[in-house]
């Protein structure tokens, strides 16, 4: 049996996830999944990235989204906005309330973020190992202006660049502000002290391939990496690491990620992506054809590289897309 480990975000993970498993079915698949973009509201723990991989391999995403259930209500974010409860730009429905309930009732009582998970996959069968990255508490920040310093206080920065911007949680920046102002810096809070989650590393080393999905590289895959002990046991596996490049043409294909890729340095191109995962991580590298001219550089880095077409328009699109990377898998072995 065919042994698949995979790095996900939230939305573009879990689609090329549904490739895959079609295009494998037999395969044994585990996720690690994100869990920097997790947050706090009203009292619950809450894990975008790690809900929207069990809703969508499991049935009940909201497809037009790509997030949250389908035929959701929102009786109870309406109740808490008659209180005056916020905040009001964080989307939970009534049906998405239940899982974040359940899981905060669990860590309550002492179970772990994976045995949490675990626990709730076993309702929605997603078909594949879900596995937090960590279970230690990680949230991604990112630094911001900050609207209400001035001018004077962005002008007078005592020397460190960061009078006068403020961090805010990704979500906030993502979510309510939907990166409408430049990111400065992204930081993964907690990450250099957080540990792998039970079975991430003994995934990792029992690997026939491992794959990075076009998923955010700077905070979602770059946020798994970035959990010691997860990118080492990677380099070190000595199987194929093959990503595909969530860049098209110059530009996301979905979301802004353009704008974290910035605030860490990196031009938004599917070369400038693949050198900033580095040829000591990646093997393999899969652009989209209309950037097949940049084969070339990437492959001069020492990343083998394809340009096959990358949209992930249906299930079929998408599985064929996994297969073409297991491909470059198979290339890079022999």
């Amino acid at each position: 049996m065919q042994r698949i480990v995979v790095l996900a975000g939230g939305i573009g993970g879990a689609r090329f996830l549904r490739g895959l498993r079609s295009a494998v079915p037999d395969a044994e698949i585990t996720v690690v999944g994100n869990t920097g973009d997790d947050i706090h509201l009203f009292g619950l723990k809450v894990c975008p990235d790690l809900d929207t991989v069990m809703y969508t391999l499991g049935g009940g995403i909201h497809e037009e989204q790509g997030w949250g259930r389908a035929d959701e209500t929102f009786a109870v974010k309406e109740e808490l906005a008659a209180y005056g409860v916020g905040p009001e730009w964080f989307g939970l429905g009534d049906r998405d309330f239940a899982t974040h309930i359940v899981r905060t009732q669990m860590i309550s009582a002492g179970y772990p973020l994976s045995a949490v998970t675990e626990a709730l996959c076993a309702r929605w069968q997603p078909g594949v190992r879900l596995l937090p990255m960590t279970d230690d508490r990680v949230e991604t920040h990112v630094l911001i202006d900050d609207p209400d310093a001035g001018d004077a206080g962005r002008d007078e920065d005592g020397g460190d660049g960061t009078a006068g911007r403020k961090a805010v949680h990704f979500q906030e920046y993502w979510v309510r502000l939907r990166a409408s102002v430049d990111a400065h810096a992204v930081v993964p809070v907690g990450a250099d002290a957080a540990k792998p989650a039970p079975g991430v590393l003994e995934a990792v080393a029992a690997a026939d391939t491992i794959l990075f999905p076009p998923s955010n590289p700077v905070v979602s895959v770059g946020t798994i990496l970035a959990v010691p002990g997860i990118r080492e046991a990677i380099a070190d596996a000595g199987v194929p690491v093959v990503g595909l490049s969530p860049i098209v043409g110059n530009a996301p294909v979905r979301g802004m990620a353009d704008k974290v890729l910035a605030a860490v340095g990196v031009e938004t191109t599917a070369a400038a992506v693949a050198a900033h995962y580095g040829s000591g991580l990646l093997d393999g590298w899969l652009v989209d054809t209309a950037d097949a001219d940049t084969v070339g550089a990437v492959e001069d880095a020492g990343i083998r590289c394809r340009a096959v077409p990358l949209l992930m328009r249906d299930e079929e699109t998408t599985a064929e897309m996994a297969r073409q990377a297991l491909a470059l898998a198979e290339e890079v072995r022999a």
